[in-house]
């Protein structure tokens, strides 16, 4: 009888993909899931700016001092007014994370390219990521397929490719890769790096792209599932 548990789930691996289509394709599976993801957006509110009130012709005005929120907040005892009066500026969510890379494991598996180039691999796909596609060596070679076959592999402008963060069935963005901290913390005796790790923090792009739309509309329905839990509201002081 064979050992372990037969009925053990599939853990899928959370990725960067680059979107569309390039030679070559940039692509990085994450060797282990980070354990963590910190999340973050931001909101700044503030009041609408207030349209000048009309003055008659060459008489010299000073207008008045903006209105603070907090002073709105404090005159107005109307919340569904202070709900409707003030604006709000959304700022496009961060994730930031960190990933481990480790090539032992291969290596000790006899990996050829484990052996002799570590994690080089993985390190140099993850920095290709940060840098315009013009600047590396296949941006010229796409050019000269795409000249002989009269097409276009990769897109000529001074922006790093478009980048898919991958967690998951619920969870596929579009993202800016703002920063990149990479963390060498092993080599082989060719200072060859066997194990880092890279520090990452990321933009996602919302909007109306699909890919968003998709995650997004995902999130609204999962939140309907949070209505079993509506007999907790019970145990909750609502003052009257």
């Amino acid at each position: 009888m064979s050992g372990g548990f037969s009925n053990k789930p599939k853990i899928l691996r959370g990725a960067f993909v680059e979107y569309g289509l390039s030679i070559p394709p940039l692509f990085v599976v994450f060797q282990l899931n980070p354990e963590q993801l910190n999340r973050s957006r931001s909101l700044n509110f503030s009041l609408p700016t207030a349209e000048a009130s009309p003055t008659k012709a060459n008489t010299p005005t000073t207008p008045p001092p903006p209105r603070q929120l907090c002073d709105f907040h404090r005159q107005e005892k109307d919340l569904g007014k202070i709900q409707q009066g003030q604006q709000v500026d959304i700022a496009e969510e961060k994730v930031d994370f960190e990933l481990l890379l480790d090539a032992t494991d291969k290596m000790n598996d006899g990996d050829a390219i484990a052996q002799q180039f570590g994690i080089t691999p993985q390190l140099s796909t993850l920095e290709l990521m940060t840098h315009p596609k013009n600047d590396t060596p296949f941006g010229a070679i796409a050019d000269l397929i795409g000249k002989a076959t009269g097409t276009q592999l990769a897109q000529r402008q001074p922006n790093p490719p478009m980048t898919l963060f991958i967690w998951g069935y619920q969870r596929v963005f579009p993202v800016n890769i703002n920063s990149m901290n990479i963390t060498e913390t092993q080599f082989n005796p060719l200072l060859v790096p066997i194990r880092a790790t890279v520090k990452v923090n990321l933009t996602l792009i919302e909007g109306k792209n699909p890919l968003y739309t998709y995650s997004h509309t995902v999130r609204g329905v999962t939140s309907l599932l949070n209505l079993a839990n509506i007999t907790d509201i019970a145990n909750v002081v609502v003052p009257g």
